[in-house]
């Protein structure tokens, strides 16, 4: 098995967005038929303009030409804290292996790969959010809960 570990470029919108579109539909268990056409259609505009910027890095892993492994990291500053002085973070996403592609290291490499990126922007804070299927890898890699933070939805904008 040749796996190509490869950072996206704006290119590959069209299998960016599927990807994504993939991803949330396994870590929610959504059906195929579940409408996501406006999660589809942010994630194209988000994936545009956040790769232009270089708020975004995508990692696709391909076996030939078909994809069996994603990853994406978002950077963005907040103000300084005492746990982060720099106020340098990061939210790693769409942390995914194809099922027959599973338990082969691959999701760790992905992530291995990711934080490096982060590193090399002298990110000191990464946060993701985890599936219980995940939940091992990130612990094994040194995430910890966090105990802190809160979250207020706010409904979709009409």
């Amino acid at each position: 098995m040749e796996l190509l570990y490869h950072w996206a470029s704006d290119v590959e919108l069209d299998i960016l967005t599927r990807t994504r579109v993939e991803t949330l539909r396994a870590a929610n268990g959504l059906p195929d038929a579940a409408d996501l056409s406006e999660v589809e259609r942010q994630s194209r505009a988000y994936y545009r303009r956040a790769l232009a910027e270089g708020t975004h890095a995508a990692l696709l892993v391909l076996d030939g030409e078909q994809v069996v492994g994603t990853g994406g990291v978002t950077f963005f500053e907040v103000m300084p804290t005492c746990c982060n002085p720099s106020g340098k973070k990061a939210y790693l996403m769409n942390l995914y292996t194809a099922p027959a592609y599973r338990r082969r290291g691959i999701a760790r490499h992905v992530l291995e790969l990711l934080v490096e990126a982060c590193r090399e922007r002298n990110v000191t804070v990464i946060s993701l959010e985890a599936t219980a299927m995940g939940r091992p890898l990130y612990e094994r890699f040194g995430f910890l809960p966090m105990e802190n933070e809160m979250e207020l939805p706010f409904p979709p904008a009409p």
